[in-house]
């Protein structure tokens, strides 16, 4: 119900207006004698509509007009004047007041003046309302913009990292400040049957913080882990899980890979205050953008495995052909001289001026001799193929 206050010491106005007039249009209404007394009521009774009288026992109604408008007070007032007070009129216009009411009026006229007043007063509260929601839509959506340039900078980041340590610590810092979360932390595993390992954390205690790279059961992750769904808990049911002791809220949000379970990203805030769906959601993009981030690494890991195998295979192989190249060249110093001494011998075997040869027999020596040079050029010609007949 729209209220209204009347402050008036005129009997018969306080009947007309507050008894009759006002309660028949669905108006509750309220009444001051005196300034002193309406100036109270007014603080407390918070009044859509003042009616002011401006002749008071104590007071003057533009007293009460000043004291209204010292105090912060800015409800629209109604002055009732009696004819011929034109001038006080003009004076309380310029004290604040939204508009007045020539006594005697009646009751109409009185109706009249109050929804007149109170039409004013519902129009400004409903620009009001709207600039209000209109602020709240506008700082939500800033607040989302501001979440999804976080969390696409943050996408960046995380996807540009190669190092395994480097990238849990940024997957987890993200997660604690995208949930807005006291804490957090990173359980991986290797495969299905493998248990957790507590691979990256923020802000645990001391105590449980030292379990980096061991198995990691908080007794409610691995039920995500089962479901693949993400899971948020807080209050009383929290407390018959062991990551109670961290806790009054968590949020539990698995990394999935071909539908494989293969981490936990887990936040926790200490006092009881429910993750939200936006926050749930926020959780879920870090998620997917760490599971890209976590294959990738994995994909570079196995490829510099390989690059590496392949590099040891071909330092083999050089090493091989070196020493190939080396047992090579010692057998041709070796050969090089006797192959020239025995030529040399066949040479002069057939140069006698006495020949002890028949010509068959020289014949026999000819071929092997050429067959010697054949054999010294194959030799000479390793360091320079091109020159083999």
């Amino acid at each position: 119900m729209e209220r209204v206050l009347l402050v008036e010491n005129d009997p018969e106005i306080i009947d007309l207006a507050a008894r009759q007039a006002l309660p028949s249009i669905g108006l509750r209404v309220e009444v001051a004698r005196t300034a002193a007394g309406g100036l109270q009521t007014a603080a407390r009774f918070n009044p859509d509509a003042i009616l002011l009288g401006l002749k008071l026992p104590d007071l003057s109604g533009k007293d009460l007009l000043v004291a209204l408008s010292s105090q912060g007070i800015e409800t629209p007032v109604i002055v009732i004047a009696p004819a011929g007070s034109e001038s006080e009129v003009i004076q309380t216009f310029r004290l604040g007041a939204a508009d007045y009411l020539r006594w005697p009026a009646r009751e109409a006229e009185i109706v009249s003046a109050v929804e007149r007043v109170l039409k004013q007063v519902r129009t400004r509260r409903e620009r009001e309302t709207l600039a209000r929601k209109l602020k709240q839509s506008n700082d939500a959506l800033q607040c989302r913009v501001r979440e999804l340039t976080t969390l696409s900078a943050l996408g960046r980041a995380i996807t540009s990292l190669s190092n395994p340590a480097s990238l849990y610590e940024k997957i987890v810092e993200a997660a604690v400040y995208m949930s807005e979360a006291n804490c957090g932390w990173l359980l991986l595993r290797e495969n299905r049957s493998s248990p957790f390992i507590l691979s990256a954390q923020r802000n645990l205690p001391s105590r449980a913080a030292a379990q980096i790279g061991k198995s990691w059961d908080d007794g409610i992750s691995s039920l995500v882990a089962v479901s693949g769904e993400a899971l948020t808990i807080h209050g009383e049911p929290l407390k018959r899980f062991a990551v109670s002791r961290f806790g009054k809220a968590v949020l539990i949000v698995p990394l999935k890979v071909k539908k494989e379970v293969i981490g936990l990203l887990v936040v926790l805030r200490k006092e009881e205050q429910p993750f939200s769906s936006s926050s749930k959601a926020l959780l879920e993009a870090v998620a997917d953008y760490a599971s890209i981030s976590l294959v990738n690494t994995r994909l570079v890991s196995v490829l510099e495995e390989r690059a590496r195998t392949l590099h040891e295979a071909a330092e083999k192989a050089r090493s091989s052909e070196r020493q190939k190249e080396e047992l090579i060249r010692r057998i041709q110093k070796e050969l090089k001289s006797p192959l020239a001494d025995a030529v040399k011998a066949l040479d002069s075997l057939l140069e006698e001026d006495e020949p002890r040869l028949n010509a068959a027999q020289k014949g026999i020596l000819r071929t092997a001799g050429e067959k010697l040079l054949q054999v010294a050029e194959i030799i000479a010609a390793i360091d320079n193929p091109g020159q083999v007949s």
